[in-house]
């Protein structure tokens, strides 16, 4: 069992549903059950193309950080990971250990992470896994 001093460390992986309400949430009700380390990953899904002075998503990042940080009651790390959101996170838990996934997707009719089982793949990691749908519109809070 882990000691109470030792906060768990929360890898959220979110592209399009970074900064909505429901990830918001969903980080805000993780942090009341107890001390947490949390870390957004963002799949970097444009990698390779035409660079643009700012990519997507460290827009995405920008937006979504202020967010999660007011929600977690302090400090959340940022990462740009592979394209591929499962590379991306096997890369993140090779650098880092983390207890606990969270995996922040578009609803079940349009998540391209839930049709090719992103959540399954990753429990077979073994870690803790939790799937946070957003809404339909998958706006940003910002927006």
């Amino acid at each position: 069992m882990e000691e109470s001093s030792t906060p768990a460390r929360v890898l959220i992986v979110a592209y399009r549903t970074a900064a909505t309400p429901t990830l918001v949430d969903a980080v805000r009700d993780r942090a009341a059950q107890g001390r947490c380390a949390f870390t957004l990953l963002v799949p970097d899904l444009h990698r390779g193309l035409e660079e643009a002075e700012t990519r997507e998503a460290d827009v995405i990042l920008e937006l979504a950080i202020p967010l999660l940080e007011e929600a977690a009651g302090g400090e959340v790390e940022a990462r740009v990971g592979d394209g591929d959101p499962y590379r991306a996170v096997c890369d993140a838990l090779d650098d880092g250990e983390f207890d606990e996934i969270v995996v922040s997707t578009l609803p079940p009719r349009v998540s391209r992470w839930l049709s090719m089982d992103l959540p399954g793949r990753l429990e077979a990691l073994g870690r803790r896994v939790t799937v946070v749908t957003g809404p339909e519109s998958a706006r940003p809070v910002s927006a």
